[in-house]
């Protein structure tokens, strides 16, 4: 991965940090990562624990930040979330899975997009 994307994802991270913050979200983890895949951002909000897939782009005539939450990366968010809430003992918490995407556009104007649960517990190869 180029240092431009890496440092486009950690801008766009850090946005969506500042965003769920001003929403009255708890920040529990960021950039989660186990062997099997990462979360960006694990978050409280009131009751539910929410895994976070944060996706940032440049322009909007590439593709949607939200396709590029591919079945696959699905699967491999679904299957670090239930590492964490083992490792945890949050075996009863209620769960779900938000994307947020976020446009950086001309002169540094920015658009989020917050999608709450985005996709369902995603099992298979």
């Amino acid at each position: 991965m180029s240092d431009k994307r890496i440092s486009l994802g950690k801008q766009g991270e850090a946005i969506a940090l500042q965003y769920l913050s001003s929403k009255g979200y708890h920040i529990v983890a960021t950039n989660y990562r186990t062997r099997c895949g990462e979360i960006d951002i694990i978050a409280a909000y009131r009751e539910a624990l929410i895994f976070i897939e944060v996706k940032t782009r440049k322009s909007r005539f590439l593709d949607s930040p939200l396709a590029a939450v591919t079945e696959k990366k699905q699967r491999s968010i679904s299957i670090v979330a239930q590492e964490y809430l083992s490792r945890n003992k949050k075996f009863n918490s209620d769960a779900r899975f938000d994307v947020i995407a976020i446009h950086i556009g001309n002169f540094g104007k920015k658009s989020i997009e917050h999608i709450e649960n985005a996709f369902d517990l995603c099992y298979g190869h």
